[in-house]
Order: structure tokens, then C-alpha cells, then sequence
């Protein structure tokens, strides 16, 4: 793309660059597309990225074949984890209608991937594509047999016998059937069931809702009454959503849950996977096998047995309401283009699909784009995103030319309407996040119990447009807070928000996680608007501390600010201190439970009734500070941090580098204010090390000092102070320290203010973490 972008002569950069529009010029639109037109550059890129003949992400039956060779030696030597691997790779790449001798590929490597997992599900997907198999009938009897389902295990074996052609085999299986019976004449254990859909609870929003124009804000949502904390107040399927490219091994590219190891993989490429049937078909619209066929039944087999063949052949789970769209259909075929463009760009095309097929497949539908009431940024644009934009548009549509059941015009106001339409996607679509818990640095204690996880990670895996939830702002101190189960979003209110309140969640950065600056650098770069909620427009201690310094006078508890933090709060400072000074410490405590008098008594110099701070300056004492020796220390300093993480990535802490960084710790708390954010993160880097040691009981302090800290930047009961005390909970567990049950607790308090009733679905963990604390008061 960078060489094509290269290409584009001067005038025409000067045309896109020079545009003092709202909306991109069709002129300017016509001018580039001729030029590409007849650029032999460009025609190469367009078949590399779309034709059939150079597609490389289609199906591969020789990859197949050597990736199911390679598992089944790994299988013959015990190492079961590679085999499973390499029977998934196969799967990926084996074409749907391929032959293993007598039988179908695909079946054959899903009954090898059951025979390594006793997978229930592939034996199914076996049988499903091959019905008379009778090694996978035999599998899926074992498998349900292991799950105690005797009856369904007894039917399968049946099954398995009547297909069976050698008399050993025939033998073998019955001695099997014997065992199976005898054990279900012993149990009266109730079956267990499966089910490749998604069960989610459901729990509707419980505040209505309206769209209103706010001052400096434009479009906002508030409700008409008053919403008590933890109030679910909006619920939303996307209109378009997408797996972001390095999350693509690793969840499902339908409802953007982490993948099981019996994958479903796309049945035309080998981009796309899923985690059950059920996302293969939503996403695709096609399933591996011929499941509206009816196959011929075994002879001589009872009434029940054909039921319970027909059951299992045809797909008991099939879902008969499956999305009218198919986001993934027009991708398929094994073309380039969707493994290659940009991840916000793979999502215009899923949107524009969508919006051509909801307007009866008609090609005057890219027009009609510009009526989606989605806001974009066009012209406030750097010129090179404005020009990548331009390509990237033309690109697309002529990619999607070659999209199978679609066609789409390549003109002038097409490309227009579908620069807006990437400009509006920019600037409005959510990422899809995941809390994932790990146990890679060495916070997860053994228990007799079973493993509790300790540390938790927030992650992006998806990209999605949300079309009515687009409509609510931004805050950097949120009062509602945006999760998602599967593919559905959900809004719920962290605090009580009366009527006629903006309802704001946060874009990414907010107060206590950077300072103001930043925050405001974040926001323009990527959504183009300057913030001036309340916590940026307002005087708030957390700005005021996150980044500051320590006085050069150590007793002295008092901030010294860096000269841009200076330059961006004076005003903030101004207005504060025009506040009668009583109520002063109520607003400063509104935003943290820093007492404004212990590290600014706001001694400040006034002149003109304007403030006078001087970079480096203590705000308590007024001593002076050298800033620039200030900075070269703390990075000095901080590479000893750097030096312990990577050990702790590795799992290889040496003494030395751990003496070193706690050395360093000492040095930091002198250079730096003792609430500064950075101090949290070096506690919290220590506190990880210290348990990859077992020293739990100084990882144990280190991590109580990083919390006190993060709570004085953050509301007490913020998300980010809940996911700290799962790691201090696991320390506490692992000391058998009774106080873990207050932690416990305090921790499940917040999920339920963030979460409400999907705290248990989001934290799985949480129950037994819960049983673990109990056990030990």
C-alpha cells in the first residue's frame, strides 16, 4: 500500500490535502480513481488482493495431509498436545469435499481430534459429514460413556456394531456395550448434555432512554428519571463486528470468545475459525456435511436406534433462525484481501455488505450511506489519513467487485460515500474487549481446591460498530461502564446518575490512569476532539499528583509539578482558588481522597487575581527542584524496573536484578511524588517477582503499597482497584491470611457495581475464589 500511496503525483496529494470540506470532493474522488485506472501498479495490487488465482488463504489439500501425517506421529509418540494441534491446522486447510482413502478427510481428522480430546462435538461433526463411519460412532459412544450418558453411549455402540464389518470388531464393541450396561444398571446419574449454542443469561435494560443535543457535545443520551447504581441501561447487537488480526488463533471470529481446542473452521477458507457450529453457521452460512439430507439408516436396528441416528445425523442443534447476513460469506473463497487491508478497513466492507443486502442487494445502496446517523471527522484529518483513506476506499470496492453475490460501482460518489463510511468507523466503533486471567507472572497461589487465577488483563480481540451506542459521550470519569457477553454489548450505570444527566462512558483514557495532557493527546489523535468533561475541565488531585515529583526536601509531602503539566492547569488552578476555601476541599475530594492541603496548600503568589506556578516549584514549601536532572534520574532509574519485568516474563529473576530494582524503588520514592502512578506500577512489578520467588509475604506488602497508591488516583471502587485486589486476594490465600475474606469481598462489591448479574459469566473464577477465602476465616 505504501508503494502505491508513493505513486500518487504531487497535484493530486495537493487536491485531497488542500479539501476545506466536511466531506471528501467527488472531484478530487474522480481525479485519484482515473489515475489508479491506469496504473499497472494498482491492477497488480487488486489481483494479488482479490483474484482466485493467487488467493493463498483458501483450502490447501496437501497442507492438510502433511499436517494430519505430522499429527499422527506425535499421536504414536504420547505427545497428544502437538497431535491435537496439527489435526486442528489440518482442519483449517482440508477442503470440505477431500478424500482419505474411503472416506472423507474432514471427517477423518475430526475423528482423529476426538480420539485425542474425547471430544462429544467432533465425533458429532464426523458423523455428521460421513453417517455410516463407523469408527466415529464407536468414538462418540466412548466419549459419552466417559460423561456417564449410558443410554446415548449404548445407542452409539449399538451403532457402531450394526456398521461394523469384521467379527472381532463386532466382538470388541460388544464387550464394550456389556461394560456400558452393567455400569448404567449401577448409576442413576442424569445425563449430561451439550450444546454448541450460546447460553447467555438475559437481562434487559431498566432506564429509558432519549437522544439529546448538549452544549460543546453535540448528540447525548440521558434518561428521563432518575438510575440507581449497577442499572443495566443499554443492551445492543453490532450492526458490523470483526476479530482483530492477532486474536485470530486464538478466538472465535463470530462471537469473539476465547476458542475451546475443538475448533470449527470456515468450510471455503482458512482465515476464519470458531468455537462451536453454531458461530460457523451465523458467521458463514454453511456447515461441514449435508445436513437436510436424509441418510440411509443401518439395517436392523430398532425403532429407537433410527431415531436416535436421524438425530444425530441431521444435527439436533442446528439453529433454524440464523442471521438473515452471513458477515463472513463475501470473504470467503480464500481470497487476500481480508487477511491484508487493515482491521477497521475489513470492517467497512462487513458494514457496507450489510447495508447493500438490507436495501434489497441494489447497487444505488453505497449512496444512501451518507443517512446513517453515525458522526465522522473528515476534515479535521491529517492530510496523509485523508490520502490513505482515499486508497484504501477505491481498493476496497474494487476488491469487493470480485466478492461472490455482490457487486459494487466504482465510482466518484461511491468512494466518497465509503470515505465517510471508514472516517465514521474511525471515530465510532468500539473495541471488543475480553478480561482474560492469567497466571503468566507468578500471582496464582496452588490450591487444594483447584487454580485461582490472580491476575487479570483486560483485552482487545474484536472491532465492532455499535450504531445507538455511538451516541453516547465521553467522560474520562465515566458514570457508566461498557462490557460485552459474547457479541452483545451491555451499559450499566457505576454510580447513581439523576434525571436528565449525560450518561458518559469513557473512550479509553481517564482520570487516574494519565494526567490531562495525555488524555487530551489520546483523544485528539484518534477521535479529534478536545475533552472537557468534568474531570478535564474541573480541578481534580489526581492530575495534580499522577505524574508530579517529590520535593527536594524530603519531609516535605508537597507536589512539584513538570512545567507541561504547569502549562495546561494553571486555569484549572485559577478557578479553584476563586472557590471560597471551604468549599474548595469538596470539590477537590469529589475526585480523590487526596487532602489538597497535604500536597498543595495552594500558597501561590497571585498577581492580578492570575496565578503565578513556576515549573519545579514545590506547591507546599516552594522549594526548587531541577527538572531536567529530575527526568534523567527517573529513567535511569526505571531501567532496573524494565530489567526485572523481562525476568519476570522469562520466569528467570536473578538476586541481583531484584536487589537492584528494590534499590531502585527507594531511589524512585525520593525522585518521585509518593503518589505518582509510576511508584504503583514498580510496587506492583516487585509484588510479581516476589511471588514468582514464593516470597509471598513481601509481594504481599508490595502489592498493598501499589493499591493504596492507585487508590489515591482513583475512586476507591473503581474497576482498576478490583482487579488489584484479585492479585492481593490470591497473595492472601497463599499466606492463609484470614483478612483474604475482606478483600474477597471488597472485590465482588465492585464486579457487582460494574457488572451486576453477569459477574459470574464475565469472573468464572469468582465462585471459587469466594470458597477459597471462606475457608480459610
Amino acid at each position: 500500500m505504501e508503494k502505491l500511496k508513493s505513486l500518487i503525483p504531487e497535484s493530486l496529494r495537493q487536491m485531497v490535502v488542500e479539501e476545506d470540506r466536511s466531506t471528501p470532493d467527488v472531484n478530487t474522488c474522480s481525479s485519484l480513481l482515473n489515475f489508479l485506472l491506469n496504473s499497472q501498479v494498482f491492477h497488480q495490487l487488486i489481483t494479488d488482493l482479490a483474484a482466485q488465482q493467487t488467493a493463498l488463504c483458501g483450502k490447501n489439500n496437501d497442507s492438510a495431509f502433511q499436517n494430519k501425517l505430522n499429527g499422527n506421529q506425535f499421536y504414536s509418540k504420547g505427545d497428544y498436545s502437538q497431535a491435537l494441534t496439527c489435526y486442528s491446522q489440518a482442519l483449517r486447510a482440508a477442503p470440505i469435499d477431500a478424500t482419505d482413502g474411503d472416506r472423507n478427510l474432514v471427517a477423518s481428522l475430526y475423528l482423529n481430534r476426538a480420539t485425542s480430546l474425547h471430544s462429544l462435538h467432533d465425533s458429532d461433526r464426523a458423523i455428521q459429514i460421513s453417517p455410516n463411519y463407523s469408527k466415529a460412532w464407536y468414538r462418540r459412544g466412548k466419549a459419552n460413556a466417559s460423561l456417564r450418558n449410558y443410554q446415548d453411549a449404548a445407542h452409539d455402540l449399538t451403532i457402531a456394531q450394526s456398521m461394523e464389518s469384521s467379527l472381532s470388531g463386532k466382538r470388541s464393541i460388544q464387550c464394550e456395550l456389556n461394560i456400558i450396561k452393567d455400569q448404567q444398571k449401577r448409576t442413576s446419574k442424569t445425563p449430561v448434555q451439550h450444546d454448541d449454542k450460546l447460553g447467555m443469561p438475559y437481562e434487559a435494560p431498566q432506564a429509558k432512554l432519549q437522544c439529546i443535543i448538549m452544549p460543546d457535545k453535540g448528540r447525548g443520551m440521558v434518561s428521563q428519571s432518575d438510575i440507581p447504581q449497577a442499572t443495566l441501561v443499554h443492551r445492543e447487537e453490532p450492526y458490523a463486528m470483526t476479530v482483530l488480526k492477532h486474536c485470530r488463533d486464538t478466538y472465535c471470529h463470530y462471537c469473539l470468545n476465547e476458542l475451546p481446542p475443538d475448533t470449527v473452521p470456515c468450510t471455503t477458507c482458512s482465515i476464519a475459525i470458531y468455537c462451536s457450529q453454531h458461530c460457523q453457521v451465523q458467521a458463514g452460512g454453511q456447515r461441514s456435511g449435508n445436513h437436510q439430507k436424509k441418510h440411509n439408516t443401518p439395517e436392523n436396528i430398532s425403532h429407537d436406534l433410527e431415531k436416535h441416528f436421524a438425530k444425530i445425523t441431521l444435527g439436533s442443534n442446528v439453529d433454524p433462525d440464523v442471521d438473515q447476513f452471513s458477515e463472513h460469506m463475501h470473504e470467503c473463497e480464500g481470497v487476500n484481501w481480508p487477511a491484508v487491508l487493515p482491521t477497521d478497513i475489513v470492517l467497512a466492507a462487513r458494514f457496507l455488505i450489510k447495508h447493500i443486502k438490507q436495501k434489497g442487494g441494489s447497487l444505488e445502496a453505497i449512496n444512501t450511506l451518507e443517512n446513517l446517523e453515525l458522526s465522522h471527522s473528515y476534515s479535521a484529518m491529517t492530510s496523509e489519513s485523508k490520502l490513505e483513506i482515499h486508497i484504501y476506499s477505491i481498493v476496497l470496492l474494487c476488491c469487493l467487485q470480485y466478492s461472490h453475490g455482490y457487486e459494487c460501482s466504482v465510482n466518484a460518489l461511491s468512494i466518497s460515500q465509503v470515505i465517510i463510511l471508514i472516517s465514521q468507523i474511525r471515530v465510532n466503533s468500539m473495541a471488543v474487549v475480553r478480561i482474560r486471567s492469567c497466571d503468566a507472572n507468578g500471582l496464582a497461589p496452588h490450591f487444594n481446591g483447584g487454580s485461582v487465577t490472580s491476575n487479570m488483563e483486560q483485552v482487545s480481540v474484536g472491532q465492532a460498530i455499535y450504531t445507538s451506542a455511538s451516541l453516547f459521550n465521553h467522560s474520562c470519569q465515566p458514570n457508566i461502564h461498557a462490557y460485552f457477553l459474547s457479541r452483545t454489548l451491555l451499559i450499566r450505570t457505576t454510580e447513581f446518575v439523576a434525571a436528565n444527566c449525560s450518561l458518559e462512558l469513557s473512550y479509553g483514557p481517564q482520570v487516574g490512569q494519565s494526567d490531562y495532557e495525555d488524555r487530551q493527546k489520546i483523544l485528539q489523535d484518534k477521535y479529534y476532539f478536545k475533552c472537557n468533561c468534568h474531570g478535564c475541565s474541573e480541578f481534580n488531585m489526581s492530575d495534580l499528583v499522577v505524574n508530579a515529583f517529590h520535593c527536594v526536601n524530603q519531609d516535605c509531602p508537597g507536589v512539584v509539578l513538570d512545567s507541561c503539566v504547569v502549562n495546561f492547569d494553571t486555569k484549572k488552578f485559577d478557578r479553584f482558588l476563586h472557590i471560597p476555601r471551604k468549599e474548595q476541599s469538596i470539590e477537590a475530594q469529589m475526585f480523590s481522597d487526596i487532602d489538597v492541603n497535604e500536597v498543595a496548600s495552594i500558597s501561590f503568589e497571585k498577581k492580578n487575581h492570575s496565578l503565578d506556578i513556576n515549573p519545579g516549584c514545590c506547591l507546599v514549601c516552594g522549594s526548587h527542584s531541577e527538572l531536567d536532572s529530575l527526568h534523567v534520574a527517573v529513567a535511569k532509574t526505571w531501567n532496573c524496573m524494565t530489567r526485572l519485568q523481562d525476568s519476570i516474563i522469562s520466569k528467570e529473576i536473578s538476586r541481583t536484578i531484584l536487589a537492584n530494582a528494590v534499590r531502585s524503588l527507594s531511589l524512585l520514592r525520593s525522585v518521585l511524588h509518593a503518589y505518582n502512578r509510576k511508584i504503583a506500577k514498580a510496587e506492583d512489578i516487585l509484588a510479581q517477582a516476589y511471588c514468582l520467588l514464593g516470597d509471598f509475604l513481601s509481594a504481599k506488602d508490595h502489592c498493598e503499597e501499589s493499591i493504596k497508591i492507585l487508590e489515591k488516583l482513583y475512586d476507591p471502587n473503581h474497576i482498576v482497584i478490583a482487579h488489584e485486589l484479585v492479585k492481593l486476594s490470591s497473595i492472601q490465600l497463599s499466606l492463609g491470611d484470614c483478612t483474604v475474606v475482606d478483600s474477597v469481598n471488597r472485590v465482588r462489591a465492585i464486579y457487582l457495581r460494574y457488572y451486576g448479574a453477569e459477574v459470574e459469566v464475565i469472573f468464572p473464577y469468582m465462585e471459587i475464589l469466594q470458597e477459597e477465602a471462606d475457608k480459610i476465616s
